[in-house]
């Protein structure tokens, strides 16, 4: 070997043994923020979309034939039950009442004179000034008027009933709609067509479809007690603009089949609309309670990752101050928080800020403890929960 080779590599050897004595940097201990979960019960709420109907529904129809006279009402306008809409041409009708007027009076003046003789017979049959024969014939001549009477009165009833329905009226109150007949139109008895629909809007009914297989796991979670019911939560919506409607309501009823074609079932609920905001066909979110989730545990969702393959992570600290990575399952969002179903409890320590900063198995030195209902809101305000996907 050169003397040149020699000492170059005299000179590295140096180099690598001073690199080796040094003692590499220290690393501050990082710095996080958790907050510790605590089991609650928790009112479990669903959003489903939904459609205003009307609680009632009249569409008026003609009981007589005749010619439309007059329209009473201003479309759209409101009406009460009973109030005029249509007046049809009556004098035929007219004509028909007092016709069965006369009768009945002539009915009853044969019942007077029938009434006459079957006295004065009683009489003279008892001092056998007629016969026998007399008397009954009399007598049946007086029963005969009566049911003649009854017969006009009946016919008179519906003379008049007839008349009546010459003025078409609403049977219940609400809001009408456009006219499809003007005046001097021919309407016909029970036509096909309605002359105008009138929509009761005050209340309203919200008719909203759930899966059938969500009502299947509602009802394992009841009959395992993880899940209680909530008759008392009212039903709030949720308008198209995303504004929240000012009243609440309640659910009517659910429907006892699912639909074969869409594997869903009906439910209805029922809505005050004093001021009419609601209008029938109006699209709409309905939150409806399903009921109360006891010893629930919500993490706050900052604190919940998801790895490469999708599946939801957390970082707890331990009672070492030692960072722990936790396998977990969620179910859904409420508010800002997860539903946590498996791998967190009660009493860990989330952590929730510094995550960038530490990994498995590390050492924390400076722990912040910070109020979940403070810092991330409270659960009471979450008015709305949904399926995790």
């Amino acid at each position: 070997m050169t003397t040149r080779n020699l000492l170059f590599s005299l000179l590295l050897t140096t180099l690598l043994v001073a690199c080796n004595d040094e003692t590499p940097p220290m690393l501050a201990p990082p710095a996080v923020t958790v907050v510790t979960l605590q089991a609650e019960d928790v009112t479990l709420t669903r959003e489903l979309p939904g459609r205003v109907a009307s609680s009632r529904v009249a569409e008026i129809r003609p009981q007589v034939t005749g010619i439309l006279q007059r329209r009473l009402f201003t479309e759209g306008s409101h009406v009460e039950a009973g109030e005029g809409l249509y007046q049809i041409e009556d004098a035929s009708y007219r004509a028909e009442v007092n016709s069965a007027r006369a009768a009945l009076a002539r009915a009853e003046a044969a019942l007077t004179l029938a009434q006459l003789t079957a006295k004065r017979s009683a009489e003279l049959v008892k001092v056998n000034a007629i016969s026998t024969q007399d008397n009954e014939n009399a007598i049946a001549v007086l029963s005969q008027a009566k049911a003649d009477v009854n017969v006009a009165k009946a016919h008179l009833e519906a003379s008049s009933v007839t008349l009546g329905y010459t003025l078409i009226s609403s049977p219940i109150s609400g809001r009408i709609g456009k006219s499809n007949v003007t005046e001097g139109a021919l309407v016909t008895a029970n036509q096909e067509t309605a002359l105008a629909t009138v929509q009761q809007l005050d209340p309203v009914y919200i008719d909203v479809t759930r899966s059938g297989s969500e009502l299947l796991q509602l009802r394992q979670q009841f009959a395992a007690g993880t899940l209680k019911t909530d008759s008392t939560m009212p039903v709030t919506l949720l308008l198209e603009d995303g504004s929240r409607y000012p009243h609440n309501g309640e659910l009517a009823f659910s429907e006892v089949s699912v639909d074969p074609s869409t594997g869903s079932y009906a439910l209805r609920i029922n809505m005050p609309n004093p001021d009419q905001i609601l209008m029938p066909g109006m699209y709409l979110r309905a939150v409806v309670a399903e009921g109360v989730r006891t010893n629930a545990v919500l993490a706050p969702q900052q604190g919940i990752t998801r790895d490469p393959k999708g599946n939801a992570t957390a970082m707890v600290l331990n009672q070492d101050n030692k960072v722990e990575l936790r396998n977990v399952t969620v179910s859904r969002t409420i508010g800002d928080k997860w539903l946590v179903e498996d791998g967190l409890a009660s009493g860990d320590k989330l952590i929730v800020e510094g995550l960038q900063k530490i990994q498995p198995g590390m050492v924390v030195a400076q722990v912040t403890e910070r109020n979940s209902a403070a810092t991330l809101g409270q659960n009471a305000d979450a008015i709305t929960s949904s399926i995790a996907h």
